[in-house]
């Protein structure tokens, strides 16, 4: 009986410590951005670090589980060293980190599923 609870307690302890699969974060870099979800523990939070000192934006471009269909996108237009964060919303589902190039494309990275 004591192994049973000992084993039923590990189960607990890690179950406790690890939720869910689906909320450890992923990273997705494009040129020196670096896009996060999900972001801050919640899974409708994606954000956005731009460590790139070019002058150029960086951005997000994500889809969002109750809109699928819809490409959305989170700038980041405040500079080097800086993080934008999205507002919470239904969970982010497929996202990518772009560091924009004015008059060339975009560095993008691949799109990235958390």
């Amino acid at each position: 009986m004591s192994r049973l609870k000992i084993v039923a307690g590990t189960v607990l302890a890690v179950s406790l410590a690890f939720p869910a699969a689906g909320a450890f974060a992923l990273d997705a870099k494009g040129g020196g951005v670096t896009a996060t979800a999900p972001y801050g523990g919640k899974a409708g939070v994606i954000s956005v670090y731009d460590g790139s000192d070019d002058g150029d934006s960086g951005k997000a471009e994500y889809y969002r589980q109750t809109s699928a269909g819809t490409k959305r996108t989170l700038w980041n237009h405040s500079g080097y060293k800086t993080r934008a964060t999205s507002a919470d919303g239904s969970k982010i589902i497929k996202f990518q980190a772009c560091d924009d190039n004015d008059w060339a494309p975009d560095d993008c990275s691949g799109w990235k599923a958390p």
